[in-house]
C-alpha cells in the first residue's frame, strides 16, 4: 500500500516506493506550486491519468544527464554549426507544453492533461519552470520543458516536429545549465533517445544524495533570457 498525502511535507522517504509498479511512492495531494516544489525537492514527480487520483513517482534506477557530458554525434554537430535552428529560452512555455501534450499517434492519450498544463504554467510564471524552443522560419518545431531547483534541472517532456529539433533543444539546455553551474539534469525514466544523448542510470539512493547536495542550494527563481542560446560555440 502507498500513503494518501494530505500535507505537502508528508512525502515518504524514497526507499518506500514500490518495486512494482516501479517507483510508485504516494497518492493524493494537489498540483499547486507548494505541492510540486515539495515533491521535486524530495525526489518525486507527478504522473497520472486525468481520471485517476494524483500519483507521485520515484523510479529506481533514475536516469540522469550531467550537463557537461551530453553526447553530440557528428551529424548533429554539423547542424549546430550551420545554425539550422534558432533556439530561444522561456519565450513560449505554453506552446511547448501543449506540443508535448499532443498524442504521439492518432487516437493516443497523454498524461500532460489540462490540469497538469495549468500547474506547470503557474510554476513558469513563478520562475521555476523553463522551456527551450527550437524554431525554423519562425515556426516552433521542437522543444522541452522542466523545473529548476537548486542546481538540478528536472526534465519533464520534449517534442520534435522535424528531425533533431528536440536534440538541439537538449544540447542548448545542457550548455546553458553548465554555464550556470548546474550539476545534473534529471531525466526521470530511461529512454533509448536520452541514453544515446549521454544520460545514464544511477541507483535511486545515489540520486537522493545528489538531491541533498545540489537540490537545496539557493538559486532565486527567474525567467531565463530569451537569447541565452546566442553565441554558443559548437566548433
Amino acid at each position: 500500500m502507498i500513503p494518501w498525502l494530505t500535507e505537502p511535507d508528508a512525502f515518504p522517504p524514497l526507499d518506500k516506493a514500490l518495486r512494482e509498479p516501479n517507483g510508485l511512492l504516494a497518492a493524493g495531494g494537489a498540483l499547486s506550486p507548494e505541492w510540486l516544489l515539495a515533491a521535486y525537492s524530495r525526489g518525486s514527480f507527478p504522473w497520472f491519468d486525468s481520471k485517476d487520483p494524483i500519483l507521485w513517482w520515484s523510479p529506481d534506477p533514475r536516469l540522469v544527464l550531467r550537463p557537461g557530458e551530453v553526447r553530440i554525434r557528428r551529424s548533429l554537430a554539423k547542424r549546430l554549426r550551420r545554425g539550422d535552428f534558432e533556439v530561444r529560452f522561456d519565450t513560449d512555455f505554453g506552446a511547448v507544453i501543449r506540443a508535448c501534450a499532443a498524442p504521439r499517434e492518432p487516437g493516443g492519450g497523454t498524461w500532460i492533461h489540462p490540469e497538469m498544463q495549468t500547474a506547470y504554467l503557474r510554476l513558469h510564471e513563478l520562475g521555476y519552470a523553463h522551456s527551450v524552443e527550437t524554431y525554423q522560419d519562425e515556426k516552433l518545431v521542437g522543444g522541452l520543458y522542466g523545473i529548476a531547483l537548486g542546481r538540478i534541472f528536472f526534465g519533464e517532456s520534449m517534442f520534435s516536429r522535424v528531425s533533431d529539433a528536440s536534440k538541439v533543444a537538449l544540447v542548448h539546455l545542457a550548455r546553458h545549465l553548465e554555464k550556470l553551474g548546474f550539476a545534473v539534469i534529471d531525466c526521470q525514466m530511461t529512454t533509448a533517445h536520452l541514453s544515446f544523448m549521454g544520460a545514464e542510470e544511477i541507483p535511486r539512493a545515489q540520486f537522493a544524495e545528489m538531491l541533498a547536495r545540489w537540490g537545496r542550494q539557493d538559486m532565486a527563481p527567474e525567467c531565463w533570457p530569451a537569447d541565452a542560446a546566442r553565441n554558443m560555440n559548437w566548433l
